[in-house]
């Protein structure tokens, strides 16, 4: 691993839930498009918005960064629910990836309040 966010175990975590998000949404019949595309970007952009962060010089604009992680993480919770509602998603995996985002959001608290920051 060449970035010390990589050793996160807050990014592995989102790039796993991104990953597995993708996986299931590709599954999605036609024309819930939106909602697919919308809940991967969700996803996605919370490991994306994690790597940004620690290339930040700045505590400051570092949790800012992770800040917007948190609420692209925030993000994937009624698109989650409405996937789940239209019955694109079974019932485990709803459960499944919205215990990963509860987890997802604690780690990311945890990093935003400092206890947790990674050395670039």
């Amino acid at each position: 691993m060449a970035f010390a966010f990589e050793k996160l175990h807050v990014y592995q975590k989102s790039v796993t839930l991104a990953d597995g998000i993708c996986q299931l949404t590709g599954g999605f019949p036609r024309g819930y498009y939106y909602l697919a595309d919308q809940l991967n970007r969700a996803a996605v952009s919370v490991a994306a918005n994690i790597a940004e962060g620690n290339g930040r010089f700045t505590m400051a604009d570092r949790r800012r960064f992770f800040g917007i992680a948190r609420g692209s993480l925030q993000e994937c919770v009624p698109l989650l629910e409405l996937a789940a509602r239209r019955r694109l998603l079974a019932a485990a995996d709803h459960e499944r990836l919205t215990a990963e985002v509860e987890l997802i959001a604690r780690l990311l608290s945890g990093l935003i309040s400092g206890n947790t920051l990674p050395r670039r």
